[in-house]
C-alpha cells in the first residue's frame, strides 16, 4: 500500500467522523429525564411570573382637529388667523403629545406622582381612587422619593404613620420647583400617630392626610402612600401614550390610547391629555389677540396719563382766565384743527408702531409675542400676511424643540422660512414708514395754516384752544384704543378650540390585554425545551469518548468481536463464579469468535496465543484476560494466563497469591519456568504473574528469554493468553505482537477516547498489529444509545477499574464540569 492508498483512508476516516445528527438525537432521547425536568423547571418559573403579575389594559379616545373660523374675522379685524389648516394642526397635534412639557402638564394635574397602594398577594397594588385616604401634598418641601408610608386607619380621626429606612440618607424632590435633594433620615422604623386633616412635617413627609367622604371607614386597615420621581413618571407615559389617524378615510380624528395596570388611571390620563390639549391649542389660537391686548392695553395706560394731564390743565386754565367758550367761526377753525391732530395721532401710531415692529425683528429671536398691526389701524396686505406666517412659523418652531434635537435640519429649514418672511415684512415696514412720513407731512403743513390763521386771537382765546385740543385729541385717542380692545376681547371671546373630544375615555370593563400568560408558557416551553438542547450539543461536539459500537464501525475497519455489559460483582472471577450470569455468556461467546480467527491463521505450534491490550488503563484488559482464560480452561483447554504488565501488575489479586515470583524472575535468569507457574483453584488454568516491578521494562520483552519462553509454553498449552500493558500508553506492548495469533483491543463504551482508534488502525494498516478485533466493554443494550449494533446484553460489571486506571494516570479532584458530566451520563 503506497502513500496515496494511506492519504484517501485518512480522507475517508475524516469523513466519517463528520457530525452525526442521528447520533446527537438519540443521545437527546437518552436524555429525555434532563429535557424534561428542564421544561417542568421552566414553565413553573413562567407560573410564578404569571400569578405575580398584574393585569395591563388598553383604553382609548377619539379627538377631532377641526379649522373652525371665527365668527368675527373680518379683514378689519384681523387678530385671528388660520395656523396652516388642518392637516399642519394634525401635525403639531401629534408632535404635541409625545412631547415633555404637554405630559409635565398632565403629570402634575393629576399628581401621578402619588400613588396609593395596598399589600397584594405577591406585591404592592395601585388602588388610585379606591383608596379611602387622599394625601393633600405640601409641594413647597420635599417628599421621599420610591420609600412606601403605611397609614394604619385607627378611627375616624386618627391614623398611624409607619415606615422604615434601611439607609440615613434618601432622595427627596419638591414638587413645586421639581428639584430633588438628599434627605437625612433616622436608621430604623419609625411610628407616629396623627390626627386626620393634621399638618405633617417631617424630613421625608410634608402635608396632611384627609378622608374621602365614603360610607364605611375600615378601621386597622393599612393602605401605603408612595413618591415617585416626577421626570420619571414623566418619561414614561411620554413613551406609553399613543395617538393615530382613527383612519385613512378621517385623517383629522385622532385616536388616543394608552396601557396600564390601573383603568381608572388610564381614564383620567386620556381625559386630562384631550383636556389640556385643547386649552393649549386655544391658547395658542388667541396668541395674536391675547398679544394685541398687551400692545393696546400699555398704550391705554399712557393715553389714560396724557388725558388725566390734559384734563387737569384745563380745569386749571379756566379757574385763572375765567375762559370757557370762543366765537363760531373760531370753533369750527379749531374742530378742523382737531381733524387734521386725529389724523395725525392715527398716523404717528402707525409710525410708532412700526418703528416698534422693525426693532423688535432686529433685535429679538422669538417672534411669537407681536401684537397685531390692525389694532393701529395698518391695514397693508403684505405686513398683515407677514407678521401671520412669522408668528405661526415661530410657534412651529417651538414645538418642534420638543420632540427634536437642536442642530436637525428641520430647524434649518424653518429658520430659513422665518428669516425670508422677516426679509419681506422689514422692507413692506420701510415702503409704509415712507408712505406715513408723507402723510404726516402733509397734515403737519394743513396744521400750520390753519394755526397761522388763528394767530390774531388773543392769547388766552389761543391757550384754550390748543389746551382744548389736546384735551379732545386724548379722548379721541382713549375712544380709538377702548373700541380697538373691544375688538380684540370679543375675538378672543369668541375664538374655539379647534380640538375637540368626540369619545372620552371610559371603563366599559375592558378586557385585560396582558399579562400574555400563554405566550409566558410558551416561551418558557421552548426555553426549557431548547436549552438543555443546547447542552445537549454542546456536549456532543465536545464528548470524544466512544459510546456505541455503531462509533467504532464508522471509525474503524477492524471487526467487533464481541460485547462485555456492565455486571457488579465482587472480583474478576465471573465467568467461574458465576457461570449462568450473561457476562459468562458473553465470554463463551468471544471464545467461539475466536476459534474461527484461529482456523483461518493456523499456528505451528500446539498453542495458539491471545493477546489483550488496550488505549489506556481501566479499559478492562485484565478482568478479559482472566475470563477468556476461564472459559478456555473450562472447555477443557489447557490454559495458561501470562502477565505482562511489567509496569502494574494486577492479575495476582483475584487468585490470592503473591506476585513476589513471576515472569521478570525469569527474564533476568532468576527463576526457572517450573518456579513461576502456578496452578490456580480453576481447573487446566496456570498462572505467571508479572513479579517485581524492574527498572528497564521495555528491555526485558525485547530479549531472547522471553521468545524461549513464549515458545516453550506453545509446546505445552493449549491457549496462552497475553495480559499486556495499554498500548496507547507505552511501547511494550507493541513488543508482544509478535508471538500472538490473535489480539483483542478492548474499547470502554463512554470511557475510551475516539482517538485512540486512530492509532490502532494507523498500526493495523502497517501491518504492526495482525488479526487485531475490538471487544466492547460496559456496554449497553439500548435503542437509544446504540442504534447500529443490535444486540448486546442489559447486564455487567463494574469492579476494580478506578484503582486500576489510576496506575497510569494520576487522577485528579474532578472539576465542576467533570462531575456534571458525569451526573448527566447517569440520567
Amino acid at each position: 500500500m503506497d502513500y496515496k492508498d494511506y492519504e484517501d483512508i485518512d480522507v475517508q476516516e475524516s469523513q466519517n467522523l463528520g457530525f452525526d445528527f442521528k447520533g446527537f438525537l438519540f443521545k437527546a432521547l437518552n436524555l429525555w429525564k434532563l429535557v424534561l425536568l428542564c421544561i417542568g423547571a421552566a414553565l413553573i418559573v413562567a407560573y410564578f411570573i404569571n400569578v405575580r403579575k398584574q393585569n395591563i389594559y388598553r383604553l382609548d379616545s377619539l379627538i377631532t382637529v377641526n379649522n373652525d373660523q371665527n365668527p368675527f374675522f373680518t379683514a378689519n379685524t384681523s387678530i385671528s388667523f388660520n395656523w396652516g389648516g388642518v392637516s399642519g394642526k394634525v401635525g403639531s397635534i401629534l408632535t404635541e403629545i409625545k412631547t415633555r412639557t404637554h405630559n409635565e402638564l398632565v403629570v402634575d394635574s393629576l399628581e401621578y406622582y402619588k400613588q396609593y397602594l395596598v399589600e397584594g398577594k405577591y406585591n404592592l397594588i395601585d388602588i388610585y381612587r379606591d383608596a379611602p385616604i387622599e394625601v393633600i401634598t405640601d409641594k413647597s418641601k420635599p417628599q421621599a422619593l420610591g420609600i412606601p408610608f403605611g397609614i394604619k386607619i385607627i378611627d375616624n380621626s386618627s391614623y398611624e404613620l409607619f415606615c422604615e429606612f434601611e439607609n440615613d440618607k434618601v432622595q427627596g424632590q419638591f414638587y413645586d420647583t421639581k428639584d430633588r435633594i438628599s434627605i437625612n433620615v433616622e436608621l430604623g422604623e419609625f411610628k407616629k400617630v396623627f390626627k386626620f386633616d393634621e399638618i405633617v412635617n417631617l424630613p421625608f413627609f410634608n402635608g396632611k392626610v384627609s378622608l374621602r367622604p365614603i360610607v364605611d371607614i375600615p378601621n386597622n386597615k393599612i393602605f401605603f402612600v408612595r413618591y415617585l420621581n416626577f421626570d420619571s413618571v414623566v418619561d414614561r407615559y411620554k413613551n406609553d401614550i399613543n395617538i393615530e389617524p382613527f383612519s385613512n378615510d378621517a385623517s383629522s380624528v385622532l385616536r388616543l390610547s394608552l396601557i396600564g395596570k390601573n383603568k381608572s388611571k388610564i381614564v383620567d390620563y386620556l381625559n386630562a391629555t384631550s383636556a389640556i390639549l385643547s386649552r393649549t391649542e386655544l391658547e395658542r389660537k388667541n396668541l395674536y389677540a391675547t398679544n394685541t391686548i398687551k400692545f393696546i392695553d400699555s398704550s391705554l395706560r399712557s393715553v389714560n396719563n396724557d388725558l388725566k394731564a390734559v384734563t387737569d390743565e384745563m380745569n386749571e386754565f379756566r379757574k385763572v382766565n375765567k375762559v370757557f367758550n370762543v366765537e363760531q367761526e373760531i370753533s369750527q377753525k379749531s374742530e378742523q384743527l382737531k381733524g387734521y391732530d386725529k389724523e395725525k395721532l392715527v398716523e404717528e401710531s402707525k409710525l410708532n408702531y412700526l418703528n416698534n415692529l422693525e426693532k423688535y425683528l432686529r433685535n429679538k429671536n422669538d417672534y411669537t409675542n407681536i401684537a397685531a398691526p390692525s389694532s393701529v389701524g395698518i391695514d397693508e396686505v403684505n405686513i398683515l400676511s407677514s407678521v401671520s406666517k412669522i408668528i405661526a412659523l415661530s410657534i412651529e418652531r417651538k414645538n418642534l424643540e420638543y420632540s427634536t434635537k437642536e442642530g436637525s435640519i428641520l430647524f434649518d429649514e424653518l429658520d430659513r422660512r422665518i428669516d425670508t418672511e422677516k426679509s419681506v415684512l422689514l422692507e413692506a415696514i420701510d415702503v409704509t414708514k415712507q408712505t406715513i412720513g408723507i402723510q404726516l407731512n402733509t397734515i403737519s403743513r394743513k396744521i400750520a395754516n390753519l394755526e397761522s390763521e388763528l394767530i390774531g386771537l388773543p392769547k388766552d382765546q389761543q391757550e384754550f384752544l390748543k389746551i382744548q385740543r389736546k384735551l379732545d385729541i386724548s379722548r379721541e385717542a382713549y375712544d380709538i384704543y377702548q373700541e380697538k380692545r373691544g375688538e380684540a376681547a370679543i375675538v378672543k371671546a369668541a375664538n374655539v378650540s379647534d380640538i375637540n373630544v368626540i369619545d372620552e375615555a371610559k371603563d366599559i370593563g375592558n378586557a385585560p390585554i396582558g399579562p400574555k400568560k400563554s405566550l409566558n408558557y410558551m416561551m418558557a416551553l421552548m426555553i426549557g425545551f431548547f436549552t438543555p438542547m443546547f447542552l445537549i450539543f454542546i456536549i456532543y461536539l465536545l464528548d470524544s469518548t466512544i459510546h456505541g459500537s455503531d462509533e467504532i464501525m464508522k471509525m474503524s475497519k477492524i471487526p467487533i468481536l464481541g460485547l462485555i455489559g456492565k455486571y457488579r460483582y465482587k472480583n474478576n472471577l465471573v465467568a467461574y463464579e458465576k457461570p449462568k450470569s450473561a457476562v459468562a455468556e458473553s465470554f463463551r461467546a468471544i471464545r467461539s469468535s475466536l476459534q474461527f480467527i484461529f482456523k483461518n491463521n493456523p499456528s505451528v505450534h500446539r498453542a495458539n496465543t491471545l493477546m489483550v491490550t488496550s488505549s489506556v488503563s481501566g479499559e478492562g484488559k485484565t478482568f478479559t484476560s482472566i475470563n477468556i482464560a476461564t472459559v478456555y480452561a473450562l472447555s477443557g483447554k489447557k490454559t495458561i494466563l501470562l502477565g505482562l504488565d511489567l509496569r502494574k501488575p494486577k492479575i495476582f489479586d483475584d487468585f490470592d497469591i503473591t506476585n513476589e515470583k513471576g515472569v521478570v524472575n525469569y527474564l533476568i535468569g532468576d527463576s526457572e519456568l517450573t518456579e513461576i507457574v502456578t496452578n490456580t483453584h480453576i481447573e487446566n488454568l496456570d498462572l505467571i504473574t508479572s513479579g517485581p516491578i524492574p527498572p528497564n521494562p521495555s528491555e526485558l520483552l525485547m530479549g531472547k528469554r522471553l521468545k524461549e519462553l513464549i515458545f516453550t509454553l506453545k509446546d505445552q498449552y493449549d491457549i496462552i493468553i497475553l495480559d499486556t500493558p495499554p498500548l496507547g500508553l507505552v511501547t511494550d506492548a507493541l513488543e508482544l505482537t509478535q508471538y500472538a495469533d490473535a489480539t483483542i483491543f478492548m474499547v470502554r463504551l463512554d470511557y475510551t477516547k475516539k482517538g485512540m482508534l486512530q492509532l490502532v488502525n494507523a498500526k493495523y494498516r502497517t501491518g504492526e498489529l495482525k488479526n487485531i478485533s475490538f471487544v466492547l466493554n460496559f456496554y449497553k443494550h439500548k435503542s437509544n444509545h446504540n442504534y447500529g449494533y443490535g444486540y448486546g446484553y442489559g447486564y455487567g460489571y463494574g469492579y476494580g477499574y478506578g484503582v486500576y486506571g489510576n496506575t497510569y494516570h494520576e487522577r485528579d479532584n474532578q472539576s465542576f464540569i467533570k462531575k456534571a458530566k458525569n451526573f448527566l451520563r447517569r440520567l
